[in-house]
């Protein structure tokens, strides 16, 4: 026998369609960036250069979490992806931009705000350079620094300055220069196509040796030793790493881009022009 579809009422309104709503769990790892981000500045805006070093470094790991945690629970979403890289924005283009000049290139005049305003505005074209390929770059590396890096680099430096007792830095010509220099550096280099290991190959659903584990404990170790001049360091050597990669590849007569010939997977023999 056939079944007889329900009639429907023509005076009852159509049936409202489903409310699309956010989830919550990756986004409050993107807030809470964002919220180390406008911290850092605040408490930069105070003198407290410290603290607001510590409050980027905090919005990078909490960046570093968020799409990690939304693919691990699958709530990957759009609203997600551009929330993310207006956190990004704010926290890693912005705020550092900020708190450099507030810590020692509004001494320099009119340099040294456009030294800031070069870091800012390559932060946006990084991120929005980003945006654009994510389909056609190689996984395994990024185009470019990235923001949250290139961060880590300039308030890096803020954090081992002030540390060591440097204040006014405004009125010390020679490390308000340096800085300037730190700033234009992280800022082009977020820009340029030297790829940089991305670490997205790294799962953190599969087993690893026990020694794996043994070495992290190293690390945090070693990062509590002293952390401003271990971070920096780190940050420094991996703001350089690129370009070593880029270059040894380049006098290997290897391929150099990170642009990728196919959305499914890498090539096998790495990265191609």
């Amino acid at each position: 026998m056939n079944e007889i579809a329900p009639i429907h009422d023509a005076n009852e309104p159509p049936p409202r369609p489903r409310r699309k709503g956010i989830y919550i769990l990756p986004n409050l790892f993107t807030l809470g960036a964002l919220f180390g981000g406008f911290y850092a500045v605040v408490m930069a805006m105070n003198g407290r250069f410290e603290n607001a070093s510590i409050g980027i470094f905090v919005a990078a790991v909490l960046d570093s979490l968020d799409g990690r945690v939304a693919r691990m629970t699958n709530t990957q979403s759009a609203f997600g992806e551009q929330m993310d890289s207006l956190s990004d924005m704010v926290s890693f283009g912005a705020a550092p931009a900020l708190i450099m000049y507030e810590w020692a290139l509004k001494g320099l005049g009119k340099a040294g705000w456009i030294a800031a305003f070069v870091y800012c505005a390559c932060a946006a074209l990084r991120l929005a350079r980003f945006n654009t390929n994510i389909g056609i770059v190689d996984k395994r590396f990024f185009q470019g620094l990235p923001s949250p890096a290139a961060a880590a680099l300039v308030i890096g430096f803020v954090w081992v300055m002030d540390d060591a007792g440097y204040e006014g830095v405004f009125s010390l010509p020679a490390l308000a220069w340096a800085a300037l220099a730190f700033t234009l550096y992280a800022g082009l280099t977020m820009v340029t196509n030297v790829p940089f290991y991305s670490f997205k190959d790294v799962s953190l659903k599969r087993s690893v040796p026990f020694i794996v584990i043994v070495a992290i404990a190293l690390a945090i170790a070693v990062i509590n030793i002293h952390p401003p001049i271990v971070l920096f360091a780190v940050f420094c050597i991996y703001g350089l790493s690129g370009y070593v990669v880029y270059g040894w590849r380049r006098a290997k007569g290897l391929r150099t881009s990170v642009i990728a010939t196919s959305k499914d997977e890498p090539e096998e023999e790495g990265l191609h022009r």
